[in-house]
């Protein structure tokens, strides 16, 4: 692609006669930047986006796994690790993984996250037997005691069936879709949505120099061309969640110039899933070494991100940023 439109991002019920909705939410614009490659962004008004391009920006999101995407949702993170970065070995047998569940559904989460392979940088890879003893029957309790919908965060084809199986209605790769061939015909042929995840390189490597042409363009055409190579596929515009990716294969600075610009994203026509929860950069910035001390600076980067019209937001404190959830959409 070489013409972009980030919609510069405004909210209240009063609005000029031009304004265009954001993905069909009470958001709107009335002008967006234009970006080219190599050339400085122009303001420019809705009226000069090209019409295909700003019915991406403009449509309402239809409902994913039983949510309704024209309001933002908190995905939970259960990691079943040992090694998380943040909450390792606290859910790791299967009773405490249920607990932590029933608590976040009483929290106000829309959606629970189950993984069994860490991605913090530096991890090694878990083999999918291992991923799966974890998983599966966790999400089979999960489904058994809840309503709320469970996503399987996994870039492994079997442990994804596995999964789905047992319960789970939404795959989450933070490879998006690059680490194993037989992923995306599996969410095809089982029409299960999907999270496409950037990141640069795997785990073990990802934050060895990361370096890109033009971070927030190049994440950008790589979400863009996989959502275009799943539906390719079989699958539906409506089926996928997008997410920047923050903290994988990204230096600070790389991560800052994502989080400014997020709006850009909706011109791919899918929702938008934001996880900053607990990184290194809100520790860095927020002068916080503690990673489960900082709630705080991921509540102010989450909110960032849905004043941007970001639809799911992925977190660890689950009761701190559903609070700060509703007082935002009070005031808003």
């Amino acid at each position: 692609m070489s013409d972009y439109f980030r919609p510069l991002v405004q909210q209240g019920a009063v609005r000029p006669n031009d304004a265009e909705p954001l993905a069909g939410s009470a958001l709107w614009f009335t002008h967006a930047e234009h970006l080219r490659r190599g050339q400085p962004g122009a303001v420019i008004p809705v009226g000069e986006i090209p019409m295909s391009y700003l019915e991406r920006l403009t449509l309402p999101r239809p409902a994913l796994a039983g949510l309704d995407m024209n309001r933002p949702h908190l995905m939970g993170i259960l990691n079943v690790t040992p090694d998380s970065f943040s909450d390792g070995g606290r859910h790791f047998e299967v009773e405490a993984a249920r607990r932590a569940a029933i608590e976040m559904v009483a929290q106000g989460v829309s959606l629970i996250d189950v993984g069994g392979e860490s991605t913090r940088p530096g991890a090694a890879e878990v083999p999918a037997e291992d991923e799966i003893s974890r998983t599966a029957p966790v999400i089979e309790v999960i489904r058994a005691e809840t309503g709320t919908a469970i996503s399987i965060d996994t870039r492994k084809a079997s442990v994804a069936e596995a999964a789905l199986v047992a319960g789970a209605s939404l795959v989450n790769d933070v490879s998006g879709f690059t680490f194993d061939a037989a992923l995306a015909p599996l969410c095809a042929e089982t029409r299960t949505p999907v999270c496409i995840m950037h990141a640069q390189g795997d785990p073990a490597t990802m934050q060895h120099d990361p370096h890109y042409e033009d971070v927030l363009l190049d994440v950008f055409d790589f979400l863009a061309a996989q959502t275009d190579r799943l539906v390719a596929q079989g699958m539906t515009r409506g089926q996928i969640v997008i997410d920047p990716g923050i903290g994988f294969g990204k230096t600070q600075e790389h991560n800052l110039t994502l989080l400014r610009n997020l709006s850009l994203f909706h011109g791919i026509g899918c929702p938008i899933l934001l996880g900053v929860s607990r990184k290194r950069f809100i520790g860095a910035i927020g002068k916080e070494p503690r990673a489960e001390a900082r709630g705080p600076g991921s509540i102010s980067v989450g909110l960032s991100g849905l004043a941007q019209g970001v639809q799911i937001l992925r977190v660890h404190d689950v009761a701190e940023t559903a609070q700060a959830l509703r007082l935002w959409a009070a005031v808003r």
